[in-house]
């Protein structure tokens, strides 16, 4: 699957968040966007062809779905991204935004529960 430009993921946002729309509900639910009409129309028709939603035709327009969930992209995006900055070491990311100090130990105790109640 395609990776998605910041403007296609700004769209694909909005349309998980409406659960599909046409294009003026899709833009009227981008938060404080100045997209244009025929720049979102444009991305949308990208998204189609790289196989993320779907026209539904009602009458003379088309309501976009999507075809992959929130939860899919963000899966595949977190592999892409822990492959091509971690080595493919979850571990390593993990330590950096430790490095960092973007994860509290609180925060770590709770993951380390997360993977506990995952286990058993």
């Amino acid at each position: 699957m395609e990776k998605l430009t910041i403007q296609e993921e700004e769209a694909m946002l909005s349309i998980w968040q409406l659960n599909g729309g046409f294009i003026r509900e899709i833009l009227d639910n981008i938060k404080g966007s100045e997209m244009p009409y025929t720049t979102l129309a444009s991305t949308i028709r990208n998204l189609e062809r790289k196989g993320y939603v779907k026209p539904v035709k009602y009458a003379n327009a088309k309501r976009y779905e999507p075809l992959i969930s929130s939860e899919e992209y963000k899966a595949k995006f977190m592999n892409s991204f822990v492959g091509d900055y971690f080595r493919n070491s979850y571990k390593e990311m993990v330590s950096f935004f430790v490095k960092e100090e973007k994860l509290s130990p609180s925060e770590l105790e709770e993951i380390m529960d997360m993977i506990q109640k995952n286990k058993s």
